[in-house]
């Protein structure tokens, strides 16, 4: 079974990430910071970016976004830090949201885990 992220090419993710290993310290993303598309993806834009603004469209968490692009998550972040620095998208972290009952994010997790 393929695992995203850790099957790809090592020079695959240098590249779309530029050389960068972290998104920095100030990021504002964790695995269940929403985001939203603030613009559309423009041509000639890095394809891993305009993928992220057609996901984004409705407010997405960023480990979705991460399983949709088939990345690992600390790349993701680094993509996210991209366009967020650039005003492209915006992101909020669900402090306030009304979060699902522990037991059924450890049976979710239970089962990623036996796939």
């Amino acid at each position: 079974m393929r695992r995203p992220g850790r099957d790809d090419a090592p020079d695959r993710l240098y590249t779309l990430t530029g050389g960068r290993s972290r998104s920095g310290p100030d990021s504002p993303f964790d695995l269940v910071t929403l985001v939203v598309a603030e613009s559309d993806a423009t041509p000639g834009m890095q394809s891993e970016h305009a993928a992220i603004l057609r996901l984004a469209q409705a407010p997405t968490a960023v480990v979705e976004v991460a399983a949709e692009l088939g990345l690992p998550v600390s790349i993701t972040k680094i993509l996210l830090s991209d366009l967020l620095a650039t005003g492209r998208v915006s992101a909020r972290h669900p402090r306030n949201s009304v979060l699902p009952d522990p037991d059924i994010l450890e049976q979710v997790l239970v089962g990623l885990r036996n796939l």
